[in-house]
C-alpha cells in the first residue's frame, strides 16, 4: 500500500509539472505576441506621421488648384517658400487659406485676402518639425518634417498649369 501512495504523489507531481510547463509556454507566446503587436503599431504610427503632413498639404493644394489661385510667400523668395496661399472667392469677396509651419505645428488660416494676421492665429492641424514649399514654375514640392525628424517630400503638378505664382 505504501507503494501506491508514492505513485499518487508522483502522478500529482507530474500533473503539476506539466501544468507549470504549459503555463510558461502560454506566457512566452503571449509576451512574444505583445512585443510583435507593439512593434507593428509603432511602425504604423511612424508611417502615418511620415505621410500625413505632406499628404494633407497636397490634398489642400489639389482642392484649391485653379488658375491664379495658388501662390507662395516667405522663405528665400526664389526657390523655397514658407507659406502656401490658396485664393478663393465667396459672394464677391476674396479669401485666402494660408498653410504654413509655426511653433511645432502645420497651421491653416482662412482669412480675407490682404488681411493682417499673426503666425499664432492659424489653427494647428498637425504636429511637425517643419514645412516648406518649393516651386520651379512647373512642379510644387511639399517638404514636411514630421515629429520624429524625418522629411517626406511630395511633388505635384498643378492642373491649372502656370496658375501659381511666388
Amino acid at each position: 500500500m505504501r507503494g501506491n501512495g508514492k505513485q499518487h504523489h508522483i502522478d500529482a507531481l507530474f500533473v503539476l509539472l506539466s501544468f507549470g510547463v504549459f503555463a510558461v509556454c502560454v506566457l512566452l507566446v503571449l509576451l512574444t505576441g505583445a512585443q510583435t503587436y507593439r512593434a507593428q503599431t509603432d511602425r504604423d504610427q511612424k508611417s502615418w506621421e511620415w505621410r500625413t503632413g505632406a499628404q494633407y498639404v497636397a490634398a489642400k493644394l489639389r482642392h484649391g488648384d485653379e488658375a491664379g489661385a495658388v501662390s507662395f510667400s516667405g522663405g528665400d523668395g526664389k526657390q523655397w517658400y514658407d507659406t502656401l496661399n490658396l485664393k478663393e472667392t465667396h459672394d464677391g469677396q476674396e479669401y485666402v487659406t494660408a498653410i504654413y509651419y509655426y511653433d511645432g505645428y502645420i497651421r491653416e488660416l482662412f482669412t480675407v485676402e490682404g488681411g493682417v494676421y499673426a503666425p499664432e492665429d492659424g489653427e494647428p492641424v498637425l504636429e511637425a518639425r517643419g514645412l516648406r514649399f518649393g516651386w520651379d514654375g512647373k512642379l510644387v514640392e511639399v517638404a514636411c518634417t514630421d515629429a520624429s525628424g524625418e522629411t517626406n517630400q511630395t511633388f505635384l503638378s498643378l492642373r491649372s498649369g502656370e496658375g501659381a505664382g511666388a
